[in-house]
């Protein structure tokens, strides 16, 4: 099995130059919802915050800690485009390689993408995917077992267990600055997109069998499929509970939404790769009601942490069990689990692998 990083004695990290390659799509940070971008933000500033020199490649309205290379003039769902960003992924890849010979290592979180451009570059590459490892075309992609790659979780590395991964990583974020409440109001909470993976009329049946008021934080469909799903499934289920749509909110009001719910439903029926929506949730001390898929129980301590459900019955039926979880332990926990501090020194373990040329990754000529 893959080695799944623990903290790393921090003086014997060597200074590197490293490129973080963000996808298109939205900025970094986002504005709103968007966990990778999230993740690639916190990694970065970490990153040079301990020494490293880092250079961002990313959309142009993208704030980096150090340089930003622009990748597109504005992210394309900033710049409300349905333009397929497949070329912009391609066109990002060459803007890397042109520039390999400045770096260490190159971190990329381009999903499939990420394995071509270990392929053409001569530089260490690290691959991190963010996404779902299930689809028809990951037996053809995964068939000549890619080096170089890093699995957020062991339920993702254990969806494709003949790749040679470089480690297991968990995400982590700033999670000290969140919001706390021991007396937090009634209501349910939702924090994600609006598709059928995430579950989310099962949080709203969840919502009619408890009796609870459900407050949904997702951002605007982009694509022509979400916006399908929103109009034909998810607006006709909302009339069947008490549902508080609050569209796209920022980081502050949607930590203040988590903060102030009794409960954060993910009732996910994808295996989800981590789930960043648990350790805000959870952060924050507010229970996670979800189902028992992905890497979810690596993260939510069944009847610590929150609550498993097979379905939204289930779901729904934990809820009596929910007032009497410590949210202060909860908290701790988790700060103490998925720090961005944490996620960093994974990497930097990685990549020192990378840049030594150590079986199980791409280490081209330096």
């Amino acid at each position: 099995m893959p080695t799944e990083y623990p903290p790393t004695d921090r003086l014997a990290q060597p200074r590197l130059r490293i490129a973080q390659v963000a996808p298109p799509v939205e900025r970094v940070p986002p504005l709103g919802y968007g966990g990778t971008e999230r993740v690639i933000d916190e990694l970065a500033r970490e990153l040079a915050r301990r020494g490293h020199e880092v250079v961002l490649f990313a959309s142009g309205d993208s704030d980096a800690p150090g340089e930003l290379v622009e990748t597109v003039p504005v992210s394309l769902r900033t710049a409300g485009t349905d333009v397929d960003p497949a070329a912009w992924l391609v066109a990002t890849e060459l803007l890397v390689l042109r520039r390999q010979s400045d770096f260490d290592v190159i971190h990329a979180h381009l999903e499939f993408h990420n394995l071509v451009l270990a392929r053409a570059a001569t530089r260490p590459v690290i691959g991190t995917f963010h996404g779902r490892l299930d689809g028809p075309a990951v037996r053809i992609a995964f068939a000549d077992r890619p080096q170089g790659l890093v699995a957020i979780s062991r339920a993702q590395a254990d969806e494709l267990p003949h790749v040679p991964w470089a480690g297991i990583v968990h995400n982590g974020l700033t999670l000290r600055d969140m919001p706390f409440s021991r007396e937090p109001g009634e209501e349910l909470c939702f924090v994600g997109r609006i598709t059928p993976d995430k579950g989310i009329v099962a949080a709203i049946e969840v919502a009619r069998l408890s009796g609870r008021t459900l407050r949904i934080a997702a951002k605007e469909p982009w694509l022509p499929v979400e916006r399908q799903y929103n109009d034909e499934v998810f607006l006709p289920a909302t009339k069947r509970a008490h549902v508080e749509l609050l569209g796209e909110l920022g980081q502050a009001d949607r930590d203040a939404l988590m903060a102030g719910s009794f409960a954060t439903l993910m009732p996910s029926v994808w295996p989800e790769p981590f789930g960043l929506v648990a350790i805000e949730s959870m952060a924050c001390g507010t229970p996670v009601v979800c189902r028992p898929v992905g890497a979810l129980p690596e993260i939510v301590r069944d009847g610590i942490d929150g609550f498993f459900g097979d379905d939204a019955q289930a779901m729904a039926a934990t809820l009596d069990g929910v007032a009497a979880l410590d949210r202060a332990e909860i908290r701790r926990s988790v700060l103490e689990r998925f720090s961005a501090e944490h996620m960093a020194d994974g990497y930097e373990a990685v990549y020192a692998a990378a840049v030594a040329g150590t079986p199980g990754t791409n280490s081209g000529p330096r």
